[in-house]
């Protein structure tokens, strides 16, 4: 969700002319996308879910109107020069399966039972399963010539975009779920980064090598957060972050650090780098107005306090000046911060952005 984009996303869908501002052809063959809300773009509108943004004022600057969820924008599809948005696994018909596809799904996790308190979706097993299914229909396409295959499939580049559900719809959310008190924040990290490697060795083991892994940003810091953080009273907006919140979730941050390290030196042709968009989630909040923001603590549409109370409701009026709001709604950033985001991804020179390398560079490896 976000101007149709979400949390930390930057990455995905977008409708894109014929020339790109940073490239005119596409660098890469293909983009395969997984994930949750932040870069799902259409994958949970056909099944019983509430994690999904299908309707106005999602979509309200996106040219084709509200489909999905995808970030709306010049983002990382712009960037990477292909001339049109990489459709929903759910949709995707024939032979366009051969330059991407997105399988990201709203509310999925690493872990099985993440997410359910807002109806179906697709966890990130699910996602590999799907585009397993994507390459037993690529091999028809390449005539069971399984060298050509493997080729194509390891200059995609695949951006992978999991683990802020596990925490924001489970642990965090101990009145439905009970990992909080069964597992330290140091234990449960430990077991979502251990399934997060086992389910990354099947995407490898189907012909990934360019992997993207993208970091949990602050999620103390979005509105939902802010508005039922106890500091907040009386009915007036808090612009104080929860910071438990952020420290638990840098543990597994670090954790991918260490687990892109491992793929790179362990796994022939592995090209996996960490995208830190906690960091960058970080920059952008303390150099607010030198962005251009003017709001960080609520978001442009939404109900009560910080607007993130309750996200953004169908046909909801949004904020008018979009581009001064950091979120969108009570989740997600707008379609100027999710730019931000792209750029520094693909561009910055800095390995607190990107580790070890940037997507620019990752593409002409």
């Amino acid at each position: 969700m976000g101007n149709l984009g979400k949390l930390v996303l930057f990455v995905t869908l977008v409708f894109v002319g014929a020339t790109s501002a940073w490239s005119t052809d596409p660098q890469v063959p293909c983009f395969f996308i997984f994930g949750d809300s932040l870069v799902d773009n259409g994958n949970n509108n056909g099944i019983l879910s509430l994690a999904r943004a299908n309707y106005r004022p999602y979509g309200v600057d996106f040219p084709q109107g509200a489909s999905g969820r995808f970030t709306n924008g010049r983002t990382m599809v712009d960037i990477l020069g292909f001339r049109s948005f990489i459709p929903p696994y759910a949709t995707a018909r024939g032979d366009e399966v051969l330059r991407g596809l997105n399988y990201a799904s709203g509310a999925a996790g690493l872990r099985s039972e993440t997410g359910s308190n807002l109806g179906q979706h697709y966890p990130f097993a699910e996602q590999i399963n799907h585009f397993r299914n994507t390459v037993q229909y690529m091999r028809r396409t390449f005539k069971g010539n399984t060298t050509k295959l493997r080729d194509h499939l390891s200059k995609c580049i695949y951006f992978v975009g999991m683990g802020s559900n596990d925490y924001l719809n489970n642990y965090f959310m101990p009145f439905y779920y009970p990992t909080s008190y069964e597992y330290s924040p140091s234990t449960f990290a430990t077991l979502l980064l251990q399934a997060y490697s086992q389910q990354l060795m099947q995407l490898y083991n189907l012909g990934a090598r360019k992997v993207a892994i993208i970091g949990i940003g602050q999620v103390g810091c979005i509105p939902y957060e802010l508005a039922r953080n106890r500091n907040s009273n009386n009915g007036r907006n808090n612009s104080q972050c929860n910071e438990t919140i952020n420290k638990d979730i840098t543990i597994f941050n670090n954790g991918l650090v260490q687990m892109v390290n491992r793929f790179n030196k362990q796994k022939s042709g592995a090209k996996f780098i960490y995208v830190n968009t906690f960091q960058t989630s970080k920059d952008i909040a303390a150099n607010a107005a030198s962005y251009g923001f003017k709001v960080v603590d609520r978001g442009c549409c939404g109900v009560g306090r910080n607007n993130g109370q309750i996200t953004c409701l169908p046909y909801q009026t949004p904020c008018s000046d979009r581009t001064k709001y950091l979120f969108w709604d009570a989740f997600h950033p707008t379609e100027v911060a999710n730019v931000i985001y792209a750029r520094k991804a693909y561009s910055s020179k800095s390995k607190s952005d990107a580790y070890p390398m940037n997507i620019q560079q990752l593409a002409r490896a």
